[in-house]
């Protein structure tokens, strides 16, 4: 396998890993977040995220297809905007707050 092959397998199971990962955080974040946040719906996202993952598993797509950059541009999105908004709501409590 030459190194280029070896190097687009990897970038395409890391950016499979990434949408996946995203994918699975949309999952678990309530629902009533993505409102406080001002986002787009959690089941909008979740599907986002989803369609993500499965443009970029390697051997359907894979990074290279027509597809691939626009999915993993969405999950980088959800990533760098929309975890960390999300993220800041989804507690039960304040944030900075002690347990004690």
């Amino acid at each position: 396998m030459s190194l280029i092959k070896l190097l687009i397998l990897v970038l395409s199971f890391g950016a499979f890993a990434l949408a996946a990962f995203t994918f699975v955080d949309a999952l678990m974040r309530p629902t009533a977040a993505f409102l406080a946040a001002g986002k787009l719906t959690k089941p909008i996202w979740a599907s986002i995220t989803g369609v993500s993952a499965l443009v970029l598993f390697p051997y359907l797509f894979g990074l290279l297809s027509f597809f691939g950059i626009p999915a993993l541009v969405a999950a980088l999105v959800y990533l760098v905007d929309v975890r960390p908004a999300v993220r800041g709501m989804s507690g039960g409590r304040p944030p900075n707050t002690s347990s004690w």
